[in-house]
């Protein structure tokens, strides 16, 4: 891998995607796992957000869940939206006991509540500096 694979491709959000992110199929979302309660966040947090303990561990999260539900989105957002409509958005649950807000890929005519998912890391757009910006959406299995 050359270094310029790693210098050219960032997370679209700092602590939420393991590293490094080539290539894209090991790219795993990451949580943060509290030693206190169990309780799991999304991305690499600080404290708890249910018993705000301070002894967390990063953990990679599943790679399959399920669609606990689901919205379709036909008109584009304001602003500078970088995805195409129609597009999905939905409340994923992981084995892992926490449920992700995520982008849907795949037919948007084709959700149903509780069909199994998997995830996927992909590239975004190329920002001003050129580099490639790493997300993530679940798509159907």
């Amino acid at each position: 891998m050359a270094i310029n694979d790693l210098v050219n491709q960032i997370p679209v959000r700092e602590k939420l995607l393991s590293a490094p992110l080539t290539p894209l199929s090991e790219v795993r979302l990451l949580g943060s796992k509290c030693s206190s309660c169990g309780e799991v966040s999304l991305g690499e947090v600080s404290s708890c957000q249910n018993c705000a303990g301070e002894s967390l561990t990063t953990v990679p999260l599943s790679v399959r869940g399920t669609l606990w539900t689901f919205t379709v989105i036909r008109n584009k957002p304001p602003g500078d939206f970088k995805g195409q409509v129609p597009m999905g958005e939905g409340l994923v649950e992981l084995p892992d006991g926490i449920r992700v807000k995520s982008p849907l890929g795949g037919d948007v005519e084709r959700y149903q509540i509780g069909m199994e998912l998997k995830f996927v890391a992909y590239p975004l757009y190329v920002n001003e500096n050129g580099q490639e910006v790493i997300a993530f959406r679940f798509d159907p299995v």
